[in-house]
């Protein structure tokens, strides 16, 4: 019997489904996008409409369900159906001759022998299950018998595709991951929002994975990169055929893995490797190497520990040992004072280092740091030097001991340190180190772009008087700029036309990310910007109000939203922000398009209560459909939308100003243009 014509919105449906899977797979896998973001929003954002109209579409493998789990107590534990092990390692090449004889040793006389060498990412280990071709459940490794449950969250990895084209079970082994760039791009907005930064992208995306409620999962970059699939010996012949297989059912590989035939081979691609890495994506400690035939991987076994037909080859990070000539200390943006150790120049990853970070004053007072002390150095991520050990056994008693000034080394300011807090911080607001970073801060990319504005230039400005704060870029001079060493007069007019663009081409969400209010990123700027549109609407906005009507927005918490009502309520904070309107700078967060026309035009939503969907879909919604969206009930408010827990003042506050509560059947219906009440 013939199936039923499809209708003309489960057709779409379908259309939609498979365009955002093509793009989320050239995007996340491919990194070879073919839409805008904007037109790729465009689309889920029809879908999610789509669905909304005709719930009976909606189906575990689309899109809009990456990010529909809900906040758990816990994780739930999951056996793996196969141990997941460990590798033996190897660091030297001696080591992987040994290997190589063990393996020839192991196999039938004239056995030829190929090995697959492939990137070892430092991420977290995962298992994932796919059922009918439906991804059905992720675990971590655990203690590698067993593991937890974080299906809901590795969902919202737009890498992981939520269906393939293999409908028997299928399950896979793969690293969660960060890439180096985007790791960095976090830890900036960390540092904008006075956030210490996240350690290394490992410990994040491991911690990432545990997060409790999905949708903080999903705001991190996390990648993941299929490196095993159990049980396809019988459909395969080696490791480097099932890689391959498995790519083209449009599963993320890392597609770096190389297939060699010699020991001689072996050797050049792991010495190659050692280099070549350093222009990966992503992090890695060294090569994984396995013997490519299943056959010969069966003949071979394994320990009670690691399998005989493979090993982990370990670079490791470059370390250098020296001395510590003296120990300073730097002020940042936020006061915080961190100690740097000045030491005798060494070579380090093809660098000349003198400077490394001695972390905070708690590292320092737990390893007894000494100025003169014999320490070794490595590149955190393989960019920032730092102290990761010191050598007191090569003390000769010249060492002197290091403590925390009790003043502002910059301003001379008695310093504090918070109950709970690991940093200490200089108080005052007006010290010259701080202005500086401040005012470097508020010309960053991500802030107003201010370009030709470099360090020096910074500090030479505010030690000179010029520049006190942000505000008086915009007042700066030509005169004032060539009068600066090394300033010529080219280079003070691209610093004036730099600034003059700034004056009035950025979005106010810039203007608060350039302005680093506490715990405030891009992310939490943009929601902001969006809530009150300008800067003069955020200084006239009522403080006590501030902190409660940002609670109401996704994705600002509690500690952001009074953060925010505190910067409001700051003199400082607020004579800064007036001495920039006063010098001409305008920024205005640029409106969400609204529907000139559709079946709530005129009409207004205040959205509460536990909802079935994320508030932000609703509200985009509505707005599609011409609406105007509330973040409390008014005077002019016409519909109440009321999920579960509703705060009984909302409801006093629809009561008082005839405000007519619904559901979110009855906005379907009122989206689709049907009088609910009808």
């Amino acid at each position: 019997m013939l199936a039923p014509p499809l209708t003309d919105a489960a057709k779409r449906h379908a259309e939609l489904v498979q365009a955002l899977r093509d793009h989320d797979y050239r995007y996340h896998v491919l990194d070879a996008p073919r839409i805008s973001d904007r037109d790729y929003d465009a689309l889920f954002e029809e879908l999610g409409r789509l669905e909304a109209a005709h719930p009976g579409l909606v189906g575990p493998d689309s899109p809009t369900q990456r990010v529909g789990g809900q906040p758990r107590e816990g994780f739930a534990k999951v056996r793996h159906p196969e141990q997941m092990g460990s590798l033996d390692n190897a660091y030297t090449t001696d080591e992987v001759r040994e290997f190589d004889r063990r393996v020839r040793e192991g196999l039938p006389a004239g056995s030829e022998v190929a090995y697959v060498v492939e990137p070892k990412i430092d991420g977290a280990s995962v298992e994932i299950t796919y059922r009918g071709g439906l991804f059905a459940l992720a675990s971590t490794r655990g203690d590698g018998l067993e593991g937890e449950d974080v299906t809901e969250n590795v969902r919202t990895l737009r890498t992981l595709p939520l269906t393939i084209p293999f409908a028997e079970e299928l399950v896979l082994r793969g690293e969660v991951h960060i890439r180096s760039k985007e790791f960095d791009e976090i830890n900036e907005d960390r540092a904008a929002a006075g956030e210490p930064p996240l350690a290394n992208p490992r410990n994040t995306a491991a911690g990432s994975l545990r997060l409790l409620d999905p949708k903080d999962t999903a705001r991190r970059p996390l990648r993941i990169a299929i490196w095993q699939a159990l049980g396809t010996e019988g459909h395969h012949g080696g490791h480097a055929e099932t890689l391959d297989w498995l790519a083209s059912l449009g599963l993320p590989t890392h597609g770096r893995h190389r297939v060699v035939g010699s020991l001689d081979d072996l050797l050049e691609t792991l010495e190659r490797f050692r280099t070549e890495r350093e222009d990966l994506p992503f992090e890695t400690d060294g090569a994984v190497v396995k013997v490519d035939s299943y056959l010969q991987q069966g003949i071979l076994g394994r320990t009670s520990r690691f399998p005989r037909w493979a090993f982990a080859f370990k670079y490791g990070s470059e370390r250098a040992v020296t001395r510590i000539v003296t120990i300073e200390v730097n002020v940042g943006r936020t006061g915080a004072l961190t100690p740097v150790a000045l030491l005798e120049p060494a070579g380090l990853g093809g660098t000349v280092v003198s400077r490394a970070s001695l972390h905070n004053v708690d590292w320092v007072r737990e390893r007894d740091v000494r100025v003169g002390d014999r320490v070794s150095i490595e590149k955190a991520g393989e960019i920032i030097p730092q102290v990761v050990a010191v050598h007191a056994e090569l003390r000769d008693g010249s060492e002197k001991s290091w403590t925390m000034p009790d003043a502002c080394p910059d301003c001379g300011t008695g310093v504090v340190r918070g109950d709970g807090e690991a940093a200490t911080r200089c108080p005052n607001r007006r010290c010259p180190a701080q202005v500086k970073a401040a005012v470097h801060h508020f010309t960053r990319r991500k802030g107003m772009d201010v370009d030709h504005l470099g360090h020096y230039l910074v500090g030479a400005l505010v030690d000179q008087g010029i520049v006190e704060d942000a505000a008086d870029l915009y007042r700066l001079t030509r005169d004032q700029l060539v009068a600066i060493d090394r300033m010529a007069e080219k280079s003070a007019d691209n610093v004036l036309a730099s600034i003059e663009a700034s004056r009035r081409g950025r979005t106010f969400a810039r203007l608060l990310t350039a302005l680093g209010l506490p715990l405030v990123g891009e992310v939490a700027a943009k929601a902001v910007a969006d809530r009150y549109g300008d800067a003069r609407a955020l200084l006239d906005a009522d403080p006590d109000r501030v902190g409660t009507d940002l609670e109401e927005i996704h994705g600002v918490g509690p500690k952001i939203a009074e953060s925010v009502a505190a910067w409001v309520r700051d003199p400082d904070s607020r004579s800064l922000v007036e001495r920039l309107l006063a010098a001409g700078v305008v920024a205005v967060q640029p409106k969400i398009e609204v529907a000139a026309a559709g079946p709530l035009s005129g009409q207004s939503v205040c959205v509460t209560g536990v909802l079935s969907r994320r508030r932000e879909d609703i509200h985009a919604d509505i707005r599609a459909a011409g609406g105007d969206v509330h973040d409390t009930v008014k005077k002019g408010t016409v519909y109440l939308l009321a999920g579960e827990k509703v705060g009984k003042s909302k409801l006093d506050a629809a009561k008082k100003h005839g405000t007519k509560v619904i559901d979110e059947r009855a906005l379907d219906s009122l989206l689709r243009g049907v009088n609910p009440g009808a």
